[in-house]
């Protein structure tokens, strides 16, 4: 299957879903709008209305599973990454004479950015397909690791590591999760779960790479060689090729004829420069933002905010684990294995879990196992203070790693969850933009709590105190938004069986809210084939 790239927004970009009315509790309805191939970005609105019509089978293996082992990759080197900067901390001070809060910036600055690109991804997304968006991330972030290496101030390491860095990683994550959404459905929760797996095996190999290379090179040439080691991304989004649409429809790849008559009226009515340009701004906003679901859906709202309030304590405790070790006398070889402790629990917990999770009985259910998990996740910070020994520690990183991999495996699973596919990267992108201004803040605001308290402890009872909110807000929230859909559904006595269908009339539906076909067709068939039988009547 040839692919054509980089051309007029065309990569990976064929067909749009024109409407998306049916029920998501429907497996058969939502697998024909997942198939949407704008799982690999292609879109733009040009091309053949039958076309943008036309299902896109998502092929749960196959390819499939190819994508999955490049997301992994991209996940490991993008998401674990600032985790291995603090080892350089030191000789960053010393080069530069910095203090301590003027160098955690610069990992706080590279993960900020690495969320709040959102809407710049999506617009990528649009003009040039996941696979080319995932290529040129794995190319700015390695040319930004590389010029970090010749900097000659801590404020041109902010834009090097930080900023260049941090975009060139959105543009390599965002993608990878969006296309690895559509190649699976009905192993979506599992494929989401061995996908978190990334991170876990960054955050098990990183920092020992990065301490090898620091003995060894020196800050500035690890820099050098991991920016080498970032280009690695272009090599996983070369695999992410786009779904196609079935050959035997014959419709063509590109269509560069007149826009459709209402798009063309649409565009004469427009009167001034001034009115043009402000409706241009509102579309894409609310095309690459998701605004609409923000005000709209009220499940996406909930879940948005519990996740930005979320992030203010979710990753401080892993960034002031090994001070808080080591400033209690603990040798620091001891203090980072804890770490490593951290990622072998994840590796080891999040593939079973995908299976488990992936079973009937939780389909609906995802929203609870998560937010349990994040509650949990939030009690086991305060482990930390009972005390800094290593006993300790090494429990509450066994309880943390474990709640850590159920968040991680149903993060963006929920998200699909509660939003449409065709939606899901605009829907990403406000979520990372939220989550960024938190990640940003979160650890300064923790190393202020330490200088005023001179206690590394009251930070992770702090954390354990915001992160444990978040997660009851989700299933309050949630509970509530369920209970509120169970009351407005139609309720009353059975009604009676509808009479024997009228052989002259064999396409009338039969009872109300079932959609009755009297003859499959291609599509049914092969709809039904995905789920293993042929279903004619669906209710």
């Amino acid at each position: 299957m040839t692919q054509r790239n980089g051309t007029g927004g065309t990569s990976d970009r064929l067909l749009r879903p024109e409407a998306n009315g049916t029920e998501r509790d429907e497996k058969v309805q939502e697998e024909a709008r997942d198939r949407d191939p704008e799982a690999g970005g292609q879109g733009g609105g040009r091309g053949d209305p039958a076309a943008a019509r036309a299902p896109v089978p998502a092929p749960d293996g196959g390819w499939g599973w190819v994508v999955l082992v490049a997301t992994i990759m991209v996940l490991a080197l993008t998401l674990a990454f600032p985790s291995c900067v603090g080892i350089f901390y030191t000789d960053l001070q010393d080069d530069f004479h910095a203090s301590n809060s003027q160098t955690s910036w610069v990992p706080s600055i590279m993960t900020s950015v690495l969320h709040a690109g959102g809407p710049f991804c999506s617009v990528l997304v649009e003009r040039l397909g996941c696979r080319a968006t995932v290529m040129l991330g794995g190319v700015l972030s390695g040319l930004g690791m590389a010029a970090s290496s010749f900097t000659q101030s801590i404020g041109q390491l902010y834009v090097t590591a930080g900023v260049i860095t941090g975009l060139g990683f959105c543009f390599s994550f965002q993608p990878a999760v969006t296309i690895l959404g559509h190649y699976f459905v009905r192993r979506r929760a599992f494929a989401n779960a061995m996908s978190s797996t990334g991170t876990a095996l960054g955050l098990c190999t990183l920092p020992v790479l990065g301490n090898y290379l620091h003995t060894e090179l020196g800050w500035r040439g690890s820099f050098l060689v991991l920016g080498g080691l970032l280009l690695n991304c272009c090599v996983c989004g070369a695999v992410m090729r786009p779904l196609q649409p079935p050959k035997h429809r014959g419709q063509p790849l590109m269509n560069h004829g007149p826009p459709p008559p209402e798009e063309e009226s649409a565009r004469k009515k427009k009167k001034g420069w001034v009115k043009t340009i402000w409706r241009y701004l509102v579309a894409s906003l609310s095309k690459h933002m998701a605004f609409d679901q923000f005000c709209n859906n009220p499940r996406y709202c909930c879940y948005s905010i519990g996740i930005t309030w979320m992030m203010l304590g979710f990753v401080v405790p892993l960034i002031y684990l090994v001070p808080y070790a080591t400033a209690n006398n603990m040798e620091q070889g001891r203090a980072a294995l804890l770490l490593s402790i951290l990622g072998v629990v994840n590796i080891v917990v999040r593939p079973p879990f995908g299976i488990i999770v992936n079973m009937p009985w939780f389909k609906g259910r995802h929203i609870y196992v998560f937010a349990a998990a994040l509650l949990v996740n939030g009690l086991s910070n305060s482990i930390c203070c009972i005390g800094p020994s290593f006993p300790v520690l090494l429990a509450y990183v066994v309880v943390y790693g474990l709640s850590m991999s159920v968040v991680g495996s149903l993060m963006f699973t929920v998200l699909m969850d509660i939003v449409e596919m065709s939606r899901f990267p605009s829907a990403l992108g406000l979520l990372a933009i939220m989550e960024s201004i938190t990640l940003l803040i979160g650890p300064p605001l923790a190393g202020i709590l330490v200088d005023h308290t001179g206690q590394y402890y009251h930070v992770f009872f702090v954390c354990s105190a915001v992160v444990a909110s978040a997660a009851v807000f989700l299933i309050v929230s949630f509970y509530c938004l369920d209970k509120k859909a169970r009351r407005g559904a139609p309720q009353g006595p059975p009604s009676p069986l509808p009479p024997p269908p009228d052989p002259a009339r064999p396409g009338v539906d039969v009872a109300p809210g079932c959609q009755y076909s009297s003859v499959p067709t291609e599509g049914d068939r092969d709809k039904a084939s995905a789920n293993g039988a042929e279903h004619i009547t669906s209710c």
